[in-house]
Order: structure tokens, then sequence, then C-alpha cells
């Protein structure tokens, strides 16, 4: 199966897109790798057109399905950030039959994952847990990134920036925005890496 994960922006932040698969596994085997791959990772270039967006998704949705078919399962799931203007992109991606389903991801700054009414596959989730998963999955070994993938240190220099810090009034900022570098592709691989693990 693959889950791809979408960072959205468009004038002052890229759109993240980024792949990860992950091998089906049977029930009855125990011994089968598990491990998440990372496939691909890119930053689409500013000022792209949301239709233009909805157009690489389908790109890369057809590319996954088409490595990640099992007889039976599901190929493929997108995952996309909503927060801000994400929400027309998710209808917009919604309606263009992707043949996956398509969840969004409203992302916080609360401390709990909910359901958003009347979203239907819509869910608000805090920062800090895509972000922790993420870091969970790399220290463990339950995640890699292709080596021969074109963007992978670009994905991993990203990693690499992205930060904790603890404001005064208690709360969390995380991210790689306040030290002057991008974490599009980082968001974009949290949503993947959540998908395949939750809900």
């Amino acid at each position: 199966m693959y889950v791809v994960g979408v960072d959205l922006g468009q004038k002052r932040d890229h759109t993240a897109i980024v792949m990860v698969e992950k091998p089906y596994r049977h029930p009855l085997l125990s011994t089968q790798d598990e491990t998440l791959t990372v496939r691909l990772a890119e930053r689409l270039p500013l000022g792209i057109s949301y239709p233009r967006m909805v157009e690489v998704v389908k790109f890369v949705v057809g590319m996954g399905m088409r490595l990640g078919y099992v007889p039976g399962q599901v190929a493929c799931k997108v995952v996309v950030d909503a927060t801000g203007v994400g929400r027309p992109v998710v209808d917009a991606l919604k309606d263009a039959g992707l043949g996956c389903q398509v969840t969004a991801v409203t992302i916080t700054g609360g401390d709990k994952q909910n359901y958003r009414r009347g979203g239907g596959s819509s869910m608000n989730v805090p920062k800090q847990d895509l972000i922790s998963q993420l870091l969970l999955a790399l220290e463990e070994g339950d995640l890699k990134i292709a080596s021969r993938m074109k963007e992978a240190g670009t994905l991993k220099r990203e990693l690499l920036d992205v930060r904790m810090s603890r404001r005064e009034n208690g709360t969390f900022r995380i991210g790689a925005e306040e030290y002057g570098q991008h974490d599009d592709m980082v968001i974009a691989l949290a949503l993947a890496v959540w998908r395949t693990k939750c809900w």
C-alpha cells in the first residue's frame, strides 16, 4: 500500500508531496518486514495553481496504485493538510476520481485528535502528535528514506532542521520556519506516517 501525504502551500510556502510505501502484511505471517519506505518526496514550485496541484497528486496516486496493487487490498490512501486554505483543495481532490480515500487533516496546537463534525473523513490532529510519531518511526528504524530518490538529501536536511521549543505560555513551537528553514516535506511525511499508523 502507498500513502501520499500532501502539505499544501502556494505563494509563500511550497506544496510538498511525499509517498510512503507500507508493505502488505498477511495477518497470519509474523515475520514479514513492516518498515515504511519513503519512495517519493517533491516540493512543487511556488505559485502553482490549485488545479495543477490536484493534477500532480493524481499522477502520484496513479504511480502508487500501479506499484502497490494487491488484489483485495486498498492500494493507496491520501492525507492532506486542510489547515487554512486546504479545504477547497481537499474538495477538488475528492472530486478528482483518485480511486482512494482522501483524509483531510487540520493541524492544531491542541493535545487531542478528534473527528471534525460534519467532516466525513476529516480529523483535527495536534502537530506534536504528527512530529512525535514521525520521530519515533525514525528512531525505531521503522522508516527508511530510499537513497536513490532525487530529493532524499533535501528531506533529510529538513528533518534535521525541525526544532521543538517551549513558549512562555507553556505551549510548544514545532517546526523549522522560525529558524529560517523549510519543513514542508517533513509535514507531508509526518501526515503520511500518521496515516499508516493511526485511524
